[in-house]
């Protein structure tokens, strides 16, 4: 059975607040990623650098700067699925080139503390 969550087109939101920054529109999948075009908002250019910093840390594979990052967005952001329930946990990157990657869970991940 399909997921209707990863059909081609349906919409993903992204969140900071009650206030909808960002629409992911998707445009496949490469399991465990999803992709899309992403449409967006007011309020997205506050979290323009910081994508963009997390894309060029995983270039750089400089593993430690993108899970800052990444810790940096999940405190900030949320995700809905296109039915406007709430996405437990994701990693998200929204490129420079205006399309997005993510991976989600409907639990959050576990974290392993040293």
């Amino acid at each position: 059975m399909t997921n209707p969550n990863l059909t081609t087109g349906s919409i993903w939101r992204l969140h900071q607040g009650d206030q909808e920054i960002a629409r992911l529109a998707v445009t496949g999948t490469d399991m465990p990623w999803t992709h899309a075009e992403v449409e967006t908002l007011p309020g997205f250019e506050e979290f323009r650098a910081l994508f963009s910093d997390q894309e060029r840390a995983v270039d750089k594979e400089d593993w430690e700067r993108a899970d800052a990052c990444y810790t940096q967005i999940r405190s900030a952001l949320t995700l809905t699925f296109p039915d406007g329930g709430p996405v437990a946990e994701f990693m998200l990157h929204i490129h420079d080139d205006g399309t997005a990657g993510w991976r989600w869970h409907d639990e959050p991940f576990d974290t392993v503390n040293p």
